[in-house]
């Protein structure tokens, strides 16, 4: 399935009244507030009541996913409010599970390292089951974050390489970071084996 690029999905209440395409354009100008020249698409799915709004450039993605509760209001007729999801697509809650992350690391350290990816909301350690002898934690960390960009597969916390997986995650180059490419075609390591041989024939 195709990524959605520099794109955001405003998910409304399935409980909430119809609301018509001319009323989804109000509301995205009057309380997204999002400029007509930063808009290249509206595409409204009435089915799962979601509308994909897809933007400029990855700048105006980041600047709609500043609050951190991931939500707006939608104002009806009647006066009554519906919470309106925003997220980016193929994101939204997810399970992640974190491991080689030392016992004694706080779990404030955690949630500051994920704040740039998304609002964690719960961090529960994993445990040997009991068919096991020592029914204890087995030194991973699941976390429920309400995601607002991917998270790299890898990050360093507290001196600590962490590795981190979720459904749907994308793949992540080892060398620099990066998720558009694998290690093997890394610029960054290109750029580096060129230095190496560089001084090796000094």
């Amino acid at each position: 399935m195709a990524e959605r690029l520099s794109t955001i999905v405003c998910t409304f209440d399935p409980a909430s009244p119809k609301i018509t395409a001319f009323e989804i354009h109000e509301w995205i100008h009057k309380t997204l507030r999002i400029a007509e020249l930063n808009i290249t698409m509206i595409q409204v799915d009435g089915l799962r009541k979601q509308v994909f709004i897809k933007l400029v450039n990855n700048d105006c993605v980041q600047t709609l996913l500043r609050d951190p509760s991931g939500e707006a209001k939608y104002k009806h007729h009647s006066e009554e409010l519906s919470t309106v999801g925003i997220a980016v697509p193929g994101l939204g809650t997810k399970r992640v599970q974190v491991a080689n992350l030392p016992s004694e690391v706080p779990d404030t350290a955690l949630t500051t390292s994920l704040a740039p990816f998304g609002k964690v909301l719960t961090i529960e350690q994993e445990m040997w089951t009991k068919m096991y002898r020592y029914p204890v934690a087995n030194g991973i960390d699941q976390v429920t974050i309400m995601l607002i960009k991917h998270i790299l597969s890898h990050l360093t916390l507290t001196e600590s390489r962490v590795l981190l997986s979720y459904d749907g995650q994308l793949p992540t180059c080892y060398v620099c970071g990066e998720t558009d490419h694998m290690p093997q075609t890394c610029p960054k390591r290109k750029h580096k084996r060129i230095a190496t041989t560089n001084l090796q024939r000094e």
